[in-house]
């Protein structure tokens, strides 16, 4: 219903000129699929995981899924607002950097802020003299802390999530698959720590992943869009943040870190020495040009996804 509903939309994808020319054809292609995923994962989790908990017979909000739901709708309404830019409005390059960056801030700064009223709340302690945020170290009972300067940590991880996640959506099927096995392993590290609202939030993620790749998957009929990669990234930063594993993001993400460590290679490679490293960025096109077929080079960044999200869980769960 929703699928048919873009195309009379118009709400078509249009293709950039210096990508594989094999992606021209899929010019026209319903996009702004990502409000699918997120009413999805709204509809599921909120029934699921209750939003009011009692606390000494006191209602409050449960905190967890709050953040996760801020941190995911807010990221996903930057990418709608870029994607609507875009595709309704005809700017092809839809919010500017700066814009972009500025909002990103702005959402990251909240949630900084939302964790140190939790922790007093949780804590009793209005004066903030147990302000404290320590960042496990993986594999080992230590832990570093870092206090208030957690909040360019937690700005960097935001960030780079959600960016890193949105080069990754290029090929069809790609972001939807390696999402649903990063979401996944949340889903399980949240099952271990026994915090079942964050299980419940990245098992309603990986559900409404699964049911999007049903038309996402070669070839695609509809594309999730900056609405759904934006908001996918700063979902699984969240993750990270409730469940204490900030240093594991980048090794559960891996594909998300390649695939921005290559953009960001080729583009320093051409500026500094004049040649490129790849092909094309990011990663996922190299492949394609060196004669992989696009669902080769789909299921194979799976497959890779699939072993670091299981070594992350490995160390989480078994060696600590």
């Amino acid at each position: 219903m929703i699928i048919p509903t873009l195309q009379r939309l118009k709400f078509g994808q249009s293709i950039r000129e210096e990508g594989p020319e094999a992606h021209l054809k899929k010019a026209g292609t319903p996009t702004m699929g990502g409000t699918i995923i997120l009413m999805s994962v709204v509809l599921t989790a909120l029934p699921f995981s209750s939003f009011i908990l009692l606390n000494n017979s006191k209602p409050i909000v449960n905190s967890d899924l709050f953040f996760l739901l801020f941190a995911t709708l807010g990221y996903g309404i930057i990418g709608f607002l870029d994607d609507y830019i875009k595709v309704v409005m005809k700017r092809s390059l839809g919010l500017t950097a700066s814009q972009k960056l500025l909002g990103q801030l702005f959402i990251g700064v909240v949630l900084f802020w939302v964790l140190i009223e939790v922790r007093v709340l949780r804590l009793g302690d209005e004066n903030g003299s147990k302000f404290i945020f320590n960042v496990d170290i993986p594999g080992t009972d230590w832990s570093l802390q870092l206090n208030w300067l957690y909040l360019p940590l937690l700005l960097i991880m935001m960030i780079g999530a959600s960016n890193a996640v949105n080069l990754t959506d290029g090929l069809d099927g790609l972001l939807a698959g390696t999402a649903a096995v990063a979401y996944g392993a949340y889903a399980i590290i949240g099952m271990v720590q026994s915090n079942y609202t964050v299980a419940i939030f990245a098992i309603s993620v990986v559900g409404a992943l699964l049911g999007f790749l049903v038309f996402n998957a070669h070839p695609a009929k509809v594309f999730m869009g900056d609405t759904g990669s934006l908001a996918l990234g700063g979902g699984l930063a969240a993750l990270a943040v409730i469940t204490k594993t900030e240093l594991l993001l980048p090794l559960i993400g891996g594909v998300f870190v390649v695939e921005a460590l290559s953009v960001m290679l080729q583009v320093l490679s051409f500026k500094t020495r004049g040649k490129r490293i790849f092909r094309m960025s990011p990663l996922h096109h190299h492949f394609e040009l060196t004669g992989w077929s696009e669902w080769r080079v789909v299921t194979t960044f799976w497959c890779v996804g699939l072993f670091l999200a299981g070594v992350g869980i490995y160390l989480e769960v078994f060696v600590r």
